[in-house]
């Protein structure tokens, strides 16, 4: 069984967090995030730390304990630090630009591929090749960032696609001719 549900959540300086009646709203320099929770699950603040606890040992309790916590903590840090994507890019002709505040992707498609940003997400380029997705809500950077990695995804074989900065892509070695007749 996970203990993390009982490890406390650390507010760190310029963060406050205020809890509602299903809802602990925290508030920091880069934003304002909104966790809520179930009636199973009880939130308390106690000085610069947030106390998650539950109400009882029934199965529904156990099972969002841990997540709550989980989610606050990532909302803590959204509103402190913020959450960064970083997405590259490999193939030839393949490359991105922004247009607006939309991303187009030209990835080998007879058409370019236009991303647009969820509220509350940002998309930039280091370079044609290098995207950055930036926010404060940790769910909604990774839908975007999931967005444009599933418009092309690396392929084993040459390695081409839109891969995340530091994934592994597992390469083939392909087929062969045969070197002799029979």
């Amino acid at each position: 069984m996970s203990r993390i549900g009982f490890k406390p959540v650390v507010l760190p300086a310029g963060v406050s967090a205020q809890v509602n009646e299903g809802a602990v709203v925290v508030k920091g320099p880069k934003g304002e995030l909104s966790v809520a929770f179930p009636s199973c699950i009880s939130v308390e603040v106690a000085g610069n730390e947030l106390h998650v606890k539950r109400a009882n040992e029934e199965k529904k309790a156990l099972e969002n304990h841990g997540t709550v916590r989980a989610n606050i903590a990532n909302a803590v840090k959204g509103v402190s630090e913020g959450f960064v994507k970083e997405l590259e890019i490999s193939g030839i002709g393949y490359r991105a630009a922004m247009r607006g505040e939309s991303l187009v992707l030209n990835v080998g498609f007879s058409h370019e591929v236009v991303i647009k940003p969820i509220p509350g997400t940002k998309i930039s380029l280091k370079d044609e090749t290098h995207i950055v997705v930036e926010g404060i809500d940790r769910q909604k950077v990774g839908q975007i960032a999931a967005l444009i990695h599933d418009t092309k995804r690396p392929e084993p074989y040459g390695g081409k696609g839109i891969k995340y900065k530091g994934e592994v892509i597992v390469r083939k070695e392909g087929k062969r001719a045969s070197s002799g007749k029979k």
